[in-house]
């Protein structure tokens, strides 16, 4: 297996738009870091989503790039939290009181959210509800864990704020495999957690699996699914792995002397093992939402599906969250590397001021068309063009021929659709991991291949 930077079906895993690779500190924009209570001012505040993000887990997963350190010493749990709270009241300030405020969905996620104890997710809750003004109780609330952290109490507290979903991350129920992607469980501890999970009562469980581990096949693969579906999850994820610059795997790879590109056996394999998780599951009852997700025909839907195409704004808490509004995307700065990870964890700590939006990029008329149709389109539902010719007052063929005319030449385009919808065909979906990057903008693609990895 080798590192890659593939231009075959697995180029990047498109969960957001504009990618942070793609963010700059606003302190060198010309209009500098704006306030909060500004950028905010003329928002829309009705049916807003919050997350909060918890930056710590248990063990770093091989394959794992998002912004996460492994353990929390000296009470560092404690001063995230501190911080976070004093975030909270700024955020909050800062969206004011002359119209309504209101949160229609919420996460938590990491890292992994479940790292904090029974008594630190109270906090944690307690600030979503009396900070943000979040009823946690009355609006889907998602949350992510792992199996060695879901313990009875974590859950006990989670099923009575309100929580309506839980995301295990699992990837293989094959223990050699879980070896493999440098994820050191044992299936007995994932059963276990599983048992919990249902006890708990939480109405929707989904179960996150891999494909592509180095020695999967086949008969594995479908002995990881059915041992997935042995539980009735209302939801499965399936990812493709990626192997990245500073993960583990990544440094195996280097340290092997793997080069850089694509790698044709490898995506073979992925595409041939996605292609038998998507039947195996569209056979036992599950539809397809998007390339990765499958929800069981019938199943509770907790809240709007990941990945959808967001049109209200998002209030992120923590120092791995966005913030999205209608003109600016913001966060705070991203690595991969652990060191660092923790620098920004401790610079987030130590912060009093959290009036202004740090790092982030501006969203203009054809970077939020893009997103809406890249969002859109990523969906097995499609995309309406009358919906997106009355948000944008144009036509998505209009305004980006070159990739739309080059996805029907492709087959990606579903033809059958019918009139008025644009939607990917089942080819499409197995290539979105190609798809997606095709529609980024010449400046964003600019600012990702400038970001220097660290």
């Amino acid at each position: 297996m080798t590192v890659t930077t593939s231009t075959g079906p697995y180029r990047s895993y498109v969960y957001a738009y504009p990618h942070k690779t793609a963010y700059r500190p606003l302190a060198g924009h010309p209009a500098g870091r704006p306030l909060l209570r500004e950028l905010w001012a003329a928002e829309p505040k009705d049916a807003l989503s919050l997350y909060l993000h918890i930056p710590f887990c248990e063990v770093r997963c091989g394959f794992c790039n998002l912004f996460t350190r492994i353990g929390a010493p000296d009470e560092l749990t404690t001063r995230y939290l501190d911080a976070l709270d004093r975030q909270a009241t700024a955020v909050r300030d800062a969206l004011g009181d002359e119209e309504r405020v209101r949160f229609a969905a919420a996460a938590f996620g990491g890292g992994t959210p479940t790292f904090l104890t029974a008594g630190e997710l109270e906090r944690l809750c307690d600030i979503a509800e009396k900070r943000m003004g979040a009823d946690l109780r009355s609006v889907p609330l998602a949350v992510e864990t792992s199996p060695a952290t879901a313990t009875a109490d974590r859950l006990g507290v989670l099923a009575d704020r309100g929580t309506t979903r839980i995301s295990i991350g699992v990837q293989s129920f094959v223990d050699a495999e879980a070896r493999a992607a440098v994820r050191p469980q044992h299936r007995s501890e994932v059963e276990a957690a599983l048992g919990r999970i249902r006890d708990a009562g939480i109405p929707v469980l989904n179960i996150d699996l891999i494909y592509g581990i180095d020695g999967q096949t086949e008969e594995s693969w479908r002995t990881s699914l059915d041992a997935a579906l042995a539980w009735c999850p209302e939801e499965l994820y399936l990812y493709p792995l990626y192997v990245r610059a500073l993960t583990g795997l990544g440094r195996q790879g280097a340290a092997a002397g793997a080069s850089d590109g694509a790698d044709p056996a490898w995506d073979e394999q992925r595409l041939r093992l996605y292609r038998t998780g998507r039947d195996h599951l569209l056979a036992h009852g599950y539809e397809q939402v998007s390339m990765r997700m499958f929800r069981r025909t019938g199943a509770h839907r907790a809240g709007p599906d990941d990945y959808a195409c967001q049109t209200d704004g998002m209030i992120g808490l923590g120092c791995g969250a966005r913030s999205y509004t209608s003109s600016l995307h913001y966060s705070f700065d991203y690595a991969v590397e652990m060191r660092e990870i923790r620098g920004i964890i401790d610079g987030f700590t130590a912060t009093e001021d959290f009036s202004r939006a740090e790092v982030g990029r501006y969203v203009d008329g054809d970077e939020a068309r893009r997103r809406h149709l890249l969002q859109s389109l990523l969906q097995a539902e499609g995309m309406r063009q009358d919906g997106y010719r009355e948000r944008f007052g144009t036509d998505p063929f209009g305004d980006f021929p070159g990739e739309l005319g080059a996805f029907e030449e492709r087959g990606w385009l579903d033809g059958s659709a019918g009139p008025g919808l644009l939607r990917l065909s089942p080819e499409g979906l197995a290539h979105s991991d190609a798809l997606g990057p095709e529609l980024f903008s010449p400046a964003v693609r600019a600012a990702m291949a400038a970001y220097e990895v660290k």
